[in-house]
């Protein structure tokens, strides 16, 4: 599998941690995952934002492993905050689970479905 990070040279620069697009060839598996959201396995809810945040990473991070895969292989991802006031709660926990990878990156804030729940994160990965 080939992974290509796209930057066009006469577009603007990304303005985060992210590539404009991402190119992948002779892939064997994508996966795309559900929206995780900030519920730890015993189905509590964090009530800060950079808890649920880092929650929301572990779930990707479990789902990811039961396919075999690892934030290695995650090309795009959706992140919905459900306010401005969540943006560096969610960059923190992006940036440690992240580090230096720049998958194709959205960001919207919107409402979510338990308004207790304040990020939900979708990926597309593949090997």
């Amino acid at each position: 599998m080939q992974i290509r990070h796209i930057n066009a040279p006469d577009a603007p620069a990304p303005a985060g941690q992210y590539t404009h697009a991402v190119e992948v060839s002779e892939a064997s598996c994508t996966v795309y995952l559900s929206g995780q959201v900030g519920v730890a396995m015993d189905g509590t809810i964090p009530e800060d934002a950079t808890a649920q945040a880092r929650q929301v990473w572990k779930n990707i991070i479990a789902q990811l492993r039961a396919v075999g895969m690892t934030l290695d292989n995650v090309v795009k991802m959706v992140t919905i905050i459900t306010s401005l006031d969540h943006l560096a709660a969610s960059r923190v926990a992006r940036g440690e689970a992240m580090g230096d990878r720049k998958p194709a990156s959205t960001l919207i804030v919107a409402g979510l479905v338990n308004p207790a729940l304040k990020i939900e994160i979708e990926v597309v990965a593949v090997a």
